[in-house]
């Protein structure tokens, strides 16, 4: 997998610098991840097709918040600045997020007429969701050892949001023409940005020397065959290869959506960053 590193303790990690640059990476794209998926469903609280799915979203959406926080914590260990900082005040450059979270839920504003799509929204939850799955497994075998205990305890609870997703998947695929017809849809426009997901940034090189994680094209094989037997049983067509967007999100690129979603994400905490929230 890399070098024979195995780092117990994050004392260990701050003694080589080039160790602590490449997890450092990782985590941001980690976390950045999560945080901004999170908000999109967040964004879902009262617009929920029913009020069991409303509460079902929220929940999860909170979920993902905490395991955003607790790689946010990991790099405040390391020396990066406050966790709530890393969090609400960088600038969207600095984020390592992929493409595809920081998209839009659909027509309108949350506060503004919105329109959302809730199919994209189940395939976008779904398909990040087997990503995620597949990266927790590979961070098991991290080099990093508070790593390795984190994505245990994310794992576990993981799971029971795949089962959810699932279930919708295959609602919506044997529903009514209608809803099949929006499910792919949804499914091709996710595709469009899926691809870049198990990019590891600038730093893949270091991130995979160091054993931090697999290498990118293991982990994006093993997502894709997930995906791609989830689809066949659910009586979906494969998209084929996924794409990915023009802007890089491991290398800092993104819409201008994800500086809209930061700039509502943070504007009560950039009032008084000081201050106990």
């Amino acid at each position: 997998m890399g070098e024979a590193l195995h780092v117990e303790t994050v004392e260990q990690a701050l003694q080589n610098q080039e160790y602590k640059q490449a997890l450092a990476d990782l985590l941001f794209q980690l976390a950045d991840d999560d945080f901004i998926l999170a908000y999109r469903g967040s964004e879902w609280l009262g617009l929920a097709p029913h009020i069991e799915e409303d509460v079902a979203f929220s929940s999860m959406s909170q979920d993902m918040m905490g395991h955003a926080v607790m790689y946010y914590e990991m790099l405040e260990e390391l020396g990066l600045g406050k966790a709530d900082d890393i969090a609400q005040l960088r600038e969207s450059a600095a984020f390592r997020n992929a493409i595809l979270v920081e998209r839009k839920n659909g027509v309108g504003e949350y506060n503004d007429d919105p329109h959302y799509d809730w199919a994209y929204a189940i395939v976008r939850s779904y398909v990040y969701g087997l990503h995620k799955q597949v990266r927790l497994e590979a961070l098991q075998q991290s080099s990093y050892a508070p790593l390795v205990l984190i994505s245990r305890k994310m794992l576990t609870e993981h799971r029971y949001h795949l089962m959810h997703w699932q279930v919708w998947l295959k609602q919506l695929a044997n529903s009514t023409p209608d809803a099949r017809q929006k499910l792919e849809a949804a499914i091709a426009k996710v595709w469009q940005d899926a691809g870049e997901l198990s990019d590891l940034g600038l730093d893949a090189d270091n991130i995979v020397r160091f054993g931090l994680i697999a290498g990118e094209d293991i982990h994006r094989q093993k997502w894709i065959n997930l995906t791609k037997d989830i689809f066949q049983k659910a009586g979906l067509s494969w998209p084929g290869e996924p794409g990915k967007a023009a802007e890089r999100g491991r290398a800092g690129e993104h819409t201008p959506e994800l500086a809209q979603a930061v700039a509502t994400l943070s504007e009560v905490y950039r009032i008084d960053p000081a201050a106990s929230w």
